[in-house]
């Protein structure tokens, strides 16, 4: 069986590492795409964990000439690109009052922008099977204080994800998005509505990035062949309580 070609941005760290590494135990050919630099412990892990190739390229992933070249390399390296895991994000915790234009412009840049344009890039050069799977947020739906534009752009996620399904149909690729809750890593940890309490998250909420992991394989996957357009929630419950 040839290995599926997969690319994850935001791929060094996080819920990106944890689906890469999914991903690699089935054998695929992984690049990580990231606007850091592997120190190599990456890639090593993915080839310890069963990748039939692993690589990593350093990238501004809103960059609209660095997305093609990721893509250019994942196509020269593998022979096809089968699978797109948009992952990367960030965060920037302010009021909206405070909020610059330079903030919501970079915000904006690497948390729908970058998907945006990966998408873009799958639905013009995958081939019918292919499939892209956006990471967003439950921030789509609910929020919370200080969060506005990662809020904003979870939210024009969703939106790209229906739109860019509508036009794949037809090719035959297939896009949908995963809404995760709170997950157990750094982005989470560091949000000051969780460190003053404002926020509590019940350790029955909180998810780990192979949970995420294991919902972006299945959506790739052919038991996942009649599922596109979708937004799918990843939060143990816990929008059902709030």
């Amino acid at each position: 069986m040839v290995s599926r070609g997969v690319l994850v941005t935001g791929g060094l760290g996080g819920i990106g590492l944890a689906v890469a590494r999914a991903f690699a135990g089935e054998g695929a050919s992984i690049l990580l795409v990231d606007a850091r630099a592997d120190d190599g412990s990456a890639v090593a892990a993915l080839k310890a964990a069963g990748a039939a190739d692993a690589r990593a390229v350093q990238a501004d992933v809103a960059d609209e000439q660095a997305v093609e070249a990721a893509v250019d390399a994942a196509i020269a390296a593998f022979g096809s690109l089968d699978v797109i895991v948009n992952v990367a994000g960030m965060m920037i915790y302010k009021p909206v009052a405070e909020l610059t234009g330079a903030d919501w412009r970079r915000l904006l840049d690497v948390n729908l922008i970058s998907a945006a344009l990966f998408t873009g890039q799958a639905l013009r050069r995958m081939r019918a099977g292919g499939v892209v799977v956006n990471i967003a947020s439950v921030h789509a739906r609910r929020t919370s204080p200080l969060v506005a534009p990662y809020a904003a752009a979870k939210a024009g996620l969703v939106s790209l994800t229906r739109s860019a399904a509508i036009e794949g149909k037809p090719l035959g690729i297939r896009v949908n998005a995963i809404l995760p809750g709170a997950i157990d890593t750094p982005m989470l940890h560091a949000s000051p509505n969780i460190r003053s309490g404002a926020e509590v998250v019940d350790p029955a909420d909180l998810g780990q990035p192979e949970d995420i992991a294991a919902l972006a394989q299945f959506l790739a996957s052919d038991a996942a062949r009649f599922i596109t357009g979708e937004d799918v929630v990843a939060d143990g419950g816990r929008m059902g309580r709030l």
